[in-house]
């Protein structure tokens, strides 16, 4: 299996079933935690150093943080309802408390927090739905924590993408510190799959091909994206649903095309 590729194990004690750290991906900036929790379940996170984004992508539940309360929060039962999540903003040094009143799967988005900003709900009114692309490479995205909102490093957004088209594409990347032209922006993808039992694709490459892998992706799994141009392909028959976390020394996106391909950026007439 792809060192890139993190798959799902059984429900730790706190209904942990995936994980990305910095130490574990070999980055700096970007952690991912995925949790199931039943109707009842509790779950109880100091954010220390790192400010967290609570995507509830399915479910209800409440979201209490030290000086706020959320509750009642969520509205889709599956994330291909296709609407907007309910989150929640939590600022480092802060505790954050989860109590699922259904089913729940609940990602934490983390990524080094500055005491910059307060706790706050982002309700499915406060992301903006955007399409993307033209053909065979459009897709929906529902940004959750655009750099035009306030954080300090966390930049969040989901994706929707149809079955037999592309996202992520044409490829671009974001690994270089060279701004204004390009950011340097570790990412990981959550991914899922309508029907479950299917897969996507997904390839992350390089431009020397020193990093050069191909991922059958199974609905559930993570794909950690350090450096390089990561397209996803959803085949015929199945739709695919990912969750993209991002962050590094500066939160801004801007990327770079794979030269190769831009010309996918005309439309065809």
């Amino acid at each position: 299996m792809s060192r890139l590729l993190v798959p799902q194990h059984h429900p730790d004690a706190e209904g942990n079933v995936l994980k990305v750290t910095p130490e574990s991906a070999g980055w700096r900036y970007v952690g991912f935690e995925l949790y199931t929790l039943a109707e009842g379940e509790k779950l109880t996170k100091m954010t220390g150093n790192q400010e967290v984004c609570v995507v509830l992508l399915s479910g209800l539940a409440d979201v209490h943080v030290s000086q706020n309360s959320f509750e009642n929060i969520g509205r889709r039962m599956s994330v291909f309802d296709k609407i907007p999540p309910y989150s929640v903003y939590v600022p480092n040094e802060d505790e954050l408390r989860i109590t699922a009143l259904t089913q729940l799967e609940v990602a934490l988005c983390y990524a080094p927090g500055h005491g910059n900003h307060k706790a706050r709900l982002i309700p499915p009114e406060d992301v903006a739905v955007e399409p993307r692309g033209y053909g065979h490479m459009t897709r929906q995205i529902h940004n959750i924590l655009p750099e035009q909102t306030l954080a300090d490093s966390l930049l969040v957004v989901e994706v929707f993408t149809p079955e037999g088209h592309w996202s992520s594409y044409p490829p671009h990347k974001h690994d270089q510190e060279n701004l204004p032209h390009e950011s340097y922006l570790e990412e990981t993808y959550y991914h899922k799959v309508n029907p479950g039992h299917g897969f996507v694709v997904q390839r992350v490459y390089t431009d020397d091909r020193s990093l050069n892998e191909t991922m059958a992706v199974a609905d559930g799994q993570a794909v950690m994206v350090p450096k390089g141009y990561h397209p996803v392909s959803a085949p015929p028959g199945y739709e695919s649903y990912y969750l993209n976390v991002m962050a590094g020394p500066v939160r801004t996106w801007k990327f770079h095309n794979d030269p190769d391909h831009e010309w996918l950026f005309q439309p065809k007439e």
